[in-house]
């Protein structure tokens, strides 16, 4: 590519909109031009704005360091420097219902972490190598917003990446019935140990939302489009309990499911190992070559050894074994920030753009 798409952030100051830039940083076919977040913050560099409020490990990207900050409710000013967005933004569903619809209005596409929009009935939440033919949909929700490129699209909860793949790898053997814990890291609420001191060394076996979102999200990623919406799903029937625990990354998830067709374990695993999708076939930037590695150790997956498994983008399953209710159990762990959030994100954005609705302006 010669020239690189403008790519603003909605949100840019929070720890979602942090893990963008930095996944961004040196991207081959995305570049950070414009940052926006709340008023307290618009005017000032964007190395200002998040002085003692970085989160990552990492540095702050120098190309970033110095773009003055805008206001995020100046929608005109910042959509006319940009070819797309992603939005992060902390706000009340309604206000960012509310906002992201302003931005599509604009003609600019609104690739969002957040889940305002997850059950609006036009707009694709995507897992790319689960249902990337669900973008589809977007040419209905441009004649709802009377735009000709300007659209929304969502990326799932962050807790679902550690166990629906694994349930799409399996399809053929009619997964029905799902028992599934999460045992969620900090960083899923936007926090790291310094700003939520009291999780140190706790366990808190609840977080607002999220048993819903687990239960019902993998269903509308296994739907389908009729009428111009989609529609989700009727099984497999999942329940579920969120728990968060003292880990700064990755989502773990505890699993039990009954099949409809019987299969051997080594049939699970050649399916798990094997398993691509399109992001696999068109060598996406963000993609990982293998999207699902197996673990035949007893004690992995591991949060601290396993969570970076493809650049955080990779999921892993271990501890796959026959159940004496159930068929089959196993553990699954994913990044919640990179291939949960962020990365996620970005990785949908490639696959937009490959299939030619996200474009410059």
């Amino acid at each position: 590519m010669s020239k690189k798409l403008r790519v603003g952030i909605l949100g840019g100051t929070g720890m979602v909109g942090q893990r963008f830039i930095s996944l961004l940083d040196n991207h081959p076919w995305f570049e950070v031009t414009t940052i926006a977040a709340s008023p307290r913050s618009a005017g000032q560099t964007y190395a200002r704005a998040v002085e003692g409020r970085w989160k990552l490990d990492e540095p702050i990207p120098e190309a970033v360091q110095n773009i003055v900050v805008k206001n995020v409710q100046d929608v005109d000013a910042v959509a006319s420097e940009v070819d797309f967005c992603f939005s992060a933004v902390d706000m009340s569903k309604d206000e960012i219902r509310a906002i992201e619809e302003a931005y599509a209005k604009t003609e600019t596409p609104v690739v969002s972490n957040n889940s305002a929009h997850r059950w609006t009935p036009d707009v694709p939440m995507v897992i790319p190598e689960i249902n990337p033919e669900h973008t589809e949909v977007i040419k209905y929700q441009k004649e709802r917003l009377g735009t000709k490129r300007g659209f929304i699209a969502v990326k799932p909860n962050c807790s679902i990446q550690s166990y629906t793949p694994a349930l799409a790898a399996w399809k053929e053997f009619e997964p029905y019935e799902v028992i599934v814990s999460t045992y969620q890291a900090i960083s899923g609420a936007g926090k790291n140990f310094a700003s939520w001191p009291e999780m140190v060394g706790n366990v808190i076996p609840y977080i607002g939302g999220e048993e819903e979102k687990s239960e019902k999200e993998p269903l509308r990623v296994f739907g389908h489009i009729e009428n111009g919406q989609i529609v989700p799903a009727e099984g497999p029937v999942i329940t579920s309990q969120c728990i968060r625990i003292p880990v700064l990354y990755g989502h773990t998830a505890t699993v039990f499911v009954k099949f409809r067709k019987k299969a051997t374990k080594e049939q699970l695993i050649e399916k798990l190992v094997s398993f691509k999708g399109l992001p696999q076939e068109l060598q996406l930037p963000s993609a990982p070559k293998q999207f699902i590695q197996y673990m035949e150790e007893d004690n992995r997956p591991q949060v601290l050894a396993d969570v970076n498994y493809e650049h955080g983008m990779g999921v892993s399953i271990g501890r796959l074994r026959e159940d004496t209710v159930y068929d089959w159990k196993f553990v699954g762990l994913s990044h919640n920030t990179i291939r949960g959030a962020a990365g996620g994100g970005v990785l949908c954005a490639e696959l937009l753009k490959a299939q030619g609705y996200i474009q410059a302006k």
